[in-house]
């Protein structure tokens, strides 16, 4: 039997010791955290946090508990998801409410379901609390809307954290080509590679393409280029992770929406983009 209990009608959530709460800390604003999350953090003892989450009053947001840093930077892992689930685990067992505190959504690339199956695994009852996900929140703080009534009815979310393979970049490309929007969680890293990819599989290199740093934040900024021109003007405006890259004309919706980069040619020896879809 699961041990993996979803959200509650209750007005006030019970947070019994000796269980762990999954929770989604959205996309970084403070005043987009949930209120069910504010509740469960406001009883916990232990607080495993992550990098994307929303910490700025973490301490206030939690008053009685102990604040542990265990988020992941791009290359760096200072604790291992494993010693993460046993972190959550030895905790619980030892009769603490403790709270798994993430960025975005817990289940959207956030390793939820593996620390929940952990959890269950141990005896330890889990709670999960959705998140405001920035696979959707993030682009809209853009003024970018992932669908749009006579653009585009469909969207796929995937992870850049790895590159992708040629027959996800296919079946990428098409749905691009069919009018569906592509979002690309943590994928700077990947940048050239993902558009690349989709332009050797047939995707117009004047789709339009988005990318939005620190979404929901003060420090938000937003760099929107053709597809074949995005991996340049994001080294030329320096964009930085965390971002979230859109693909497709829904692009053109973003607020003031210009695509300053897209009389730029010849880029090959700038970017090796050119070189990228053209020798593969």
């Amino acid at each position: 039997m699961s041990a993996i209990t979803g959200t509650s009608t209750e007005t006030e959530t019970e947070f019994a010791p000796g269980s762990v709460a999954l929770v989604g800390g959205g996309p970084g604003a403070a005043d987009l955290l949930t209120v069910r999350a504010l509740r469960l953090l406001r009883q916990a003892d232990v607080v495993y946090f992550d990098r994307l989450a929303p910490t700025e009053d973490l301490a206030v947001w939690a008053p009685r508990a102990r604040l542990e840093d265990v988020g992941k930077r791009p290359g760096h892992h200072k604790v291992p998801q494993p010693e993460i689930n046993r972190l959550l685990v030895a905790s619980a067992l030892a009769g603490l409410r403790v709270v798994r505190l993430k960025g975005g959504d817990p289940f959207v690339f956030g390793r939820g379901s593996e620390e929940a199956a952990a959890c269950e695994q141990a005896g330890v009852p889990v709670t999960v609390v959705p998140g405001i996900t920035s696979a959707v929140s993030v682009p809209a703080a853009a003024g970018i809307p992932v669908t749009a009534r006579g653009i585009s009815k469909s969207f796929t979310v995937v992870s850049g954290h790895d590159p992708l393979s040629e027959e996800e970049l296919a079946g990428l490309a098409q749905l691009g080509r069919q009018g569906g929007t592509v979002v690309v969680l943590m994928g700077i890293g990947t940048l050239g590679h993902t558009a690349a990819g989709l332009m050797r599989h047939g995707l117009d290199a004047r789709t339009p393409a988005g990318l939005v740093e620190r979404g929901c934040t003060p420090q938000q900024r937003v760099c929107l280029a053709p597809v074949d021109q995005i991996l340049l003007a994001s080294a030329v405006e320096g964009i930085a992770s965390p971002a979230v890259l859109v693909i497709g004309e829904v692009v053109r919706l973003a607020a003031g929406a210009e695509l300053p980069w897209s009389g730029l040619t010849g880029l090959a020896g700038l970017t090796g983009l050119t070189d990228l879809v053209d020798n593969a």
